[in-house]
């Protein structure tokens, strides 16, 4: 693990970064989207605009009666499998698309593997349905509902589904090589395919889970006691961040894959942080 670029932030403090991982370079941050997601949901309800426990079909052309509502989408409470199906192995997402997704829309019922609301099980394809059942409520792009109801109130700029190739940070494969990463600017989106620059996934921690700015955390972080967490994974990129009521807080991105090693550091990271002396 520690040979993996890696670089952290924590507590308020400056970045410490090791192994040459840039704080200043896009990297793709999985599913911590999912929190952005989320938030977009819990704003466009503040607003008025949608009604959290609406049934889907009431924003997309899925068939009547499914009993899904955006809060099962939001909580992976819908009965959705994890990822849709059919997908590549090793792009996996490069071809759903929103034709891909209109397709799955028209016949959801006979994907979903448990009655909505009965069990939780993660769903890449439920925040994609999500994502778009938000776009067309609002009659605003993924991107538009990003920066009009998350990203401009937190005044944070490094976020975007496509950043400029020469500012992106990407794992190295053989001979050093950079790796490809993921493409997953179509109906994936709001599950995972947003980048960031580490400061700017570190800014929009503090100001979601530490300054709360937006009012109380959405529906997508996950809890585990008084933790409020969320972790992300692709091909070559890994992230967690997770913070406490007493304000401790970490966010760790690793130019790996391998979520496992990630999350376990930004755990320990934060147990440290709690066993410390007040200075």
């Amino acid at each position: 693990m520690s040979h993996v670029p890696t670089c952290i932030f924590r507590s308020g403090r400056s970045p410490e970064i090791r192994h040459g991982h840039a704080a200043d370079r896009y990297v793709q941050i999985g599913s911590l989207s999912k929190a952005l997601t989320g938030t977009v949901l819990a704003r466009l309800t503040d607003a008025g605009t949608v009604d959290t426990d609406a049934p889907l079909e009431e924003f997309l052309p899925v068939p009547p009666g499914t009993g899904i509502t955006l809060r099962h989408l939001a909580q992976h409470t819908s009965g959705l499998p994890r990822v849709p199906p059919g997908l590549r192995r090793r792009d996996p997402y490069a071809d759903f698309d929103a034709a891909a997704l209109d397709v799955l829309l028209r016949d959801l019922g006979s994907l979903t593997v448990a009655e909505p609301g009965a069990v939780e099980e993660y769903s890449n394809l439920g925040y994609a349905v999500l994502g778009a059942a938000l776009a067309a409520a609002a009659d605003l792009s993924y991107e538009e509902l990003l920066d009009r109801h998350v990203l401009g109130p937190l005044d944070v700029t490094e976020v975007s589904a496509a950043p400029p190739q020469d500012r992106r940070l990407l794992s190295r494969g053989l001979f050093g090589r950079p790796r490809r990463p993921w493409t997953m600017t179509g109906a994936i989106l709001p599950a995972g395919g947003l980048w960031a620059t580490p400061r700017a996934a570190a800014a929009l921690v503090t100001g979601l889970l530490v300054e709360r700015r937006l009012g109380e955390p959405a529906l997508s972080w996950q809890r585990a006691g008084t933790l409020l967490w969320h972790n992300g994974a692709t091909g070559g990129a890994s992230v967690f961040t997770g913070a406490l009521p007493d304000g401790h807080w970490v966010m760790v991105h690793r130019l790996t894959g391998q979520a496992e090693g990630t999350d376990a550091l930004g755990i320990g990271i934060l147990k440290e942080s709690q066993a410390a002396p007040a200075s």
